[in-house]
């Protein structure tokens, strides 16, 4: 499964309000680099840091998080230790779900573990979760917590349309799905810290809308090796771009023109999602903590003029943790 996972000193474009960032100046106006708005240029072992006697189930969703999901792991470790646990569980529960189409060669196989993960949900609310070690420790999150299964039921749906190899064929494609799987997640978390604010949930919308998008131009090389393309076919047609460029690497103006856009309307979600700071209740911060991990990469594909293939952009940023630590003292995102 890929990754889970923005320059020189010309004045910045600026995004429009309602949809893309503008193009570039015509090269007859002299080049330019290009940038998205307003970006500036532990010890403890996982069973200690989620509270004591930790269950086997509970080491397990945090294993498996360490593994797939290394940004959802150190963000779960950085919320308030009563949510800790049902954290794990519900990024464990994601996890397994998003694993499910590169792990499968055919789609009625996935098609059966979707449907395994319909009844388990069905189940855990008639409190006879199946004795497998992410549905107990949701089936605990469900209960402590009283999650709303809509969420969870949205996030498997989602999933499973999305077992089709086909590209999305537009923006606003891709961010339905953001929306039904990260977005949901992020509702179900706000629920984990107790916090119902409206504030939050536009939020929680934007930040989930701008992980999708972020997500999917991190997955781009993993998929390209795999002859496979999933960036919005709308915006490749704009700039005459095919899925062939990207299957060759291709790293000409038009190539980068795409996701530069692609990459700009992450930041606007960002931008979005930020305009609501002053009014979204403090307790609901850490469940926004993976702002920093998207602002990185948007910084980094910046940094390298949008080449998706670019070789730093596929290396893990060590200073990753020590960055979240420090945003959730700030009581910000």
């Amino acid at each position: 499964m890929a990754a889970s996972v923005l320059g020189s000193a010309c004045s910045p474009l600026r995004l429009g309000v309602a949809g893309l960032c503008r193009r570039r100046p015509p090269r007859s106006l002299g080049p330019r680099a290009r940038r998205l708005p307003g970006l500036a240029g532990s010890g403890r072992s996982a069973a200690a840091a989620s509270g004591s006697g930790a269950s086997g189930a509970d080491r397990y969703c945090m294993e498996m998080l360490r593994k797939r999901d290394y940004e959802g792991y150190i963000c779960s470790l950085l919320l308030p230790a009563e949510s800790r646990s049902s954290a794990f569980a519900l990024r464990a529960f994601n996890v397994e779900l998003a694993q499910v189409k590169d792990s499968v060669s055919e789609k009625t196989t996935g098609l059966m573990r979707m449907e395994f993960w319909k009844k388990t949900v069905d189940d855990i609310y008639c409190d006879s979760p199946p004795q497998q070690p992410v549905a107990l420790e949701l089936w605990k999150a469900v209960k402590r917590h009283n999650l709303t299964k809509r969420w969870l039921m949205k996030i498997i749906d989602e999933r499973e349309k999305n077992l089709d190899d086909k590209a999305y064929r537009n923006i606003q494609e891709l961010e339905n799905y953001a929306e039904n799987t990260q977005s949901s997640l992020l509702y179900l978390t706000l629920e984990i810290l107790g916090v119902k604010d409206l504030h939050a949930d536009h939020a929680a919308s934007h930040i989930g809308k701008a992980q999708g998008i972020v997500t999917c131009l991190r997955a781009t090389p993993y998929h390209g090796s795999r002859r496979r393309v999933f960036l919005p076919m709308d915006i490749c047609m704009l700039h005459g771009v095919s899925q062939e460029d990207f299957l060759r690497k291709n790293q000409d103006k038009n190539v980068r023109d795409v996701i530069y856009d692609i990459a700009s309307q992450a930041h606007l979600h960002l931008k979005h999602a930020r305009s609501f700071q002053k009014s979204v209740p403090v307790r609901a911060f850490p469940a926004f903590l993976q702002t920093v991990a998207l602002e990185d990469y948007l910084k980094k594909i910046q940094q390298v003029d949008f080449d998706i293939f670019h070789p730093s952009l596929q290396q893990k940023n060590t200073l990753l943790p020590l960055s979240l630590y420090i945003q959730s003292w700030r009581k910000s995102y």
